[in-house]
């Protein structure tokens, strides 16, 4: 469910008409509905209203300000990937007690600016990174919260980029040998056992892998108990999917059902860090037609959003859905729709039909929300665009358009030259 819709032939976000966004802050721009965001966040929290729990947004799928506050004024923890992210959570007030800190390549600086902070815990994703976590606390004079991110060697059945959970991926310890890591930690004197997380992916579309890795979890906690290690949370991870196409994601209502049935007996607060989800169908990327082009084979649409504004379908080959801000277009087409820049790989769509555009037209590619500013990059020097944020009837910018005087700060020319 989101807040993007058709008044007769504007589309809207919330009350506002589209094209008076645009008007105002130009083309292309990121514009996300606050409501929606409110809305996927409640759903969340209300899955697992029965037992405590913490749903910790997952900041790498939108990380603006404005976004992490709306999340964090309805109690929302994070989890995060890097020191930066730590440093913008912070700036968007969140309790230092509801962040855990993933990924397999913390550096020293970052795991130092997270202990004294006062993070919950430290998602542990290789044995190195528990000796250096321990090493690092011990040295500053602190106990590092830690769980072992466990690698359940479950089949999420998505993408094989965003499948975190089998054997061959880079993330976590495998099932088999995470024993003797708790094992180790337990005898390690700045650390301080408090969890198990998993995650296995993104954008899943049934509950059956979440509810296979919580089985193959219970087991490892049962050799947790018998090695007199008590914990208090267990981090199931992100992953549930949206609808970008004609998926049937479950409803999060339906994932909390299956998550508590299967969870109802082991007494643990649960942690979530769900991203996609949340975000995602929040938010759109509104861009405008420079050109058409009719070529040999194909129809093309070329517009002044491109790879480095959206990478997902150059990277993933993802679908967007494609929306005109006027519904005014004469019948449809089939081809591209294309960027400006200067690879054969920057298209936003590739050989759908859509409504045949023209110049001057403006396109909203759907479903924008995640993955898709935080994505975004300077490639072929193009400043990167603005972000709105929509309440009712009111909008303001949240970040503003990058001048191309941002493109070189930083740099200089060495005297030499």
């Amino acid at each position: 469910m989101h807040h993007f819709q058709y008044k007769g032939d504007e589309l809207f976000a919330e009350e506002v008409a589209v094209k008076d966004i645009v008007a105002k802050v130009g083309s292309p721009v990121y514009i996300y509905s606050q409501a929606t965001l409110e809305r996927h966040f409640k759903a969340m929290d209300s899955a697992f209203a029965a037992t405590p729990h913490t749903i910790c947004y997952s900041v790498k799928a939108n990380s603006n300000l404005a976004v992490l506050k709306t999340f964090i004024n309805l109690g929302g923890g994070v989890d995060i990937v890097s020191g930066g992210e730590l440093f913008r959570a912070l700036q968007a007030g969140v309790d230092p007690k509801k962040v855990v800190y993933s990924g397999v390549g913390k550096r020293d600086d970052e795991i130092a600016y997270a202990l004294e902070t006062g993070i919950l815990m430290f998602n542990v994703e290789s044995e190195l990174e528990l000796d250096r976590l321990n090493e690092v606390a011990g040295r500053i004079g602190k106990k590092a919260g830690i769980a072992i991110r466990v690698n359940p060697d479950v089949d999420p059945e998505t993408h094989p980029y965003i499948t975190t959970g089998l054997k061959k991926a880079k993330f976590g310890i495998n099932i088999e040998r995470a024993l003797e890591q708790y094992g180790r930690a337990k005898e390690m004197a700045n650390i301080e056992i408090l969890g198990i997380d998993c995650h296995i992916g993104s954008q899943l579309t049934k509950v059956s892998p979440f509810v296979d890795a919580i089985k193959k979890l219970k087991r490892l906690l049962t050799g947790m108990q018998d090695m007199g290690i008590q914990v208090k949370y267990l981090d199931l991870g992100g992953g549930l999917g949206i609808q970008y196409n004609d998926e049937a994601p479950p409803l999060p209502a339906d994932y909390g059902t299956s998550i508590l049935a299967e969870t109802k007996d082991l007494g643990l607060h649960l942690l979530f860090e769900p991203g996609r989800n949340l975000v995602g169908n929040a938010g759109i990327l509104v861009g405008t037609c420079l050109y058409t082009k009719k070529g040999e084979e194909k129809n093309f649409v070329i517009v002044d959003a491109g790879m480095n504004d959206l990478a997902r379908p150059a990277l993933y080959g993802s679908f967007h859905g494609v929306a005109p801000v006027r519904k005014d277009q004469d019948g449809s087409i089939v081809g591209d729709i294309v960027g400006p820049i200067c690879e054969s790989g920057d298209f936003l769509v590739k050989e759908r039909e859509f409504p045949n555009f023209k110049q001057g037209d403006q396109i909203a590619f759907l479903s924008a929300g995640a993955y898709g500013f935080t994505m975004s990059s300077n490639y072929n020097s193009r400043p990167r665009v603005a972000e709105v944020m929509v309440k009712g009837d009111k909008f303001e910018v949240i970040r503003e358009r990058e001048k191309v005087e941002d493109l070189v700060r930083g740099e200089s020319i060495p005297s030499f030259l």
